[in-house]
């Protein structure tokens, strides 16, 4: 394992959504949940995004650039190692845990992946390549993924409200959270295929996310 890829400790996890935090309006930086969505969709783009264009919009949503107090280099170190560890675990197709915390005890699980989704639509809106590709092999993870966010905010994408429908909600956020991983996984095999890929399988089940 690099040390770029090294993963972050809850410290330093903790430590990045403080630096988000303090970044002043008018900047809209993400949060960390949105945040990992984010850089999944800029992986998944078939070709990489240069981290100049990808990483003004984890300061502001906008790309407005921050002043010159804002501690940017300890920023963009942790959100660079967790943007290595994606790329490993992707270009692998191997399973990785998302940054998903639950709410509470009456939160749905699509309330709870929300803000991770709304990170990865907002990479998409972004740097909207990987949406050229193969309409029909991304239908169905990105059904998986956008049955979470308002229908509303997918007036224009009739063929993709149809294959929501046709999906069963998750149970419980275990299921939603491995919704989020096999999707990002299928979704790689699109945009960034393998040259030998094994024999296919899906990404097993794992263990529900970290409870904080």
């Amino acid at each position: 394992m690099t040390t770029a890829a090294t993963p972050l400790s809850e410290a330093e996890l903790n430590e990045l959504q403080d630096l988000l935090d303090t970044l002043p309006a008018p900047l809209e930086p993400l949060d960390v949940t949105m945040l990992d969505g984010y850089l999944c969709g800029v992986l998944l783009q078939p070709q990489a995004v240069p981290q100049a264009q990808w990483f003004r919009h984890v300061v502001d949503v906008d790309g407005r650039a921050a002043p010159a107090t804002a501690p940017l280099d300890r920023l963009r170190a942790l959100v660079e190692r967790r943007h290595a560890e994606l790329d490993r675990a992707i270009a692998g197709r191997q399973w990785f845990d998302p940054w998903v915390y639950e709410l509470d005890e009456d939160a749905m699980p699509s309330e709870t992946v929300m803000p991770w989704v709304a990170g990865f639509a907002t990479a998409m809106e972004l740097f909207p390549a990987l949406m050229r590709l193969d309409a029909q092999a991304l239908l169905e993870p990105l059904a998986t993924l956008y049955m979470h966010l308002d229908p509303e905010d997918l007036e224009d994408a009739d063929d993709l409200l149809e294959e929501i429908e046709s999906l069963e909600p998750p149970q419980d956020l275990a299921e939603a959270v491995e919704g989020l991983v096999r999707s990002t996984l299928l979704l790689a095999d699109v945009s960034r295929p393998r040259a030998a890929p094994p024999a296919a399988r899906k990404p097993g089940r794992r263990p529900p996310p970290r409870r904080h």
